[in-house]
């Protein structure tokens, strides 16, 4: 059993998987950054400035006790967080379309493979049939 867990382990697509979604982890976190810190911002600007992750609307307000510490905290609906994360998903989905466009142009077309003539024997087969006439 354990040698049947190495060779299933040593296989190459386990090895090949394995790769994959460590480098998925980390073009995801470089989207995720690139979203964030370079396009969020420029969305925030031509939308007048507002940053959307403070939207929220408040149900019941924070508590502070007397030496001014929070007791109970807000409780609110973060609406503008989970636009943020709309418009994340938009860009990510656009950005990784763009990424893999450009994959795609690097590959070569495949070419149809040529017309299959007769074979030797099918060719061997008309001589005699035309020999015989």
């Amino acid at each position: 059993m354990l040698k049947e867990f190495k060779n299933f382990i040593m296989t190459g697509n386990v090895i090949e998987f394995a790769v994959a979604v460590i480098m998925a982890g980390a073009i995801g976190l470089v989207i995720n950054g690139f979203v964030g810190d370079i396009i969020m911002p420029v969305v925030g600007h031509f939308a007048g400035g507002m940053d959307f992750a403070s939207l929220a609307y408040q149900l019941d307000p924070a508590v502070l006790a007397a030496d001014g510490t929070v007791e109970k905290a807000a409780n609110s609906i973060r609406y503008g967080a989970w636009i943020n994360t709309i418009i994340n998903l938009f860009i990510v989905g656009f950005v990784m379309f763009l990424m893999v466009k450009a994959y795609n142009k690097t590959k070569k077309p495949v070419e149809a493979a040529a017309p299959a003539g007769p074979t030797d024997n099918e060719l061997l087969m008309e001589i005699r049939d035309a020999l015989k006439k």
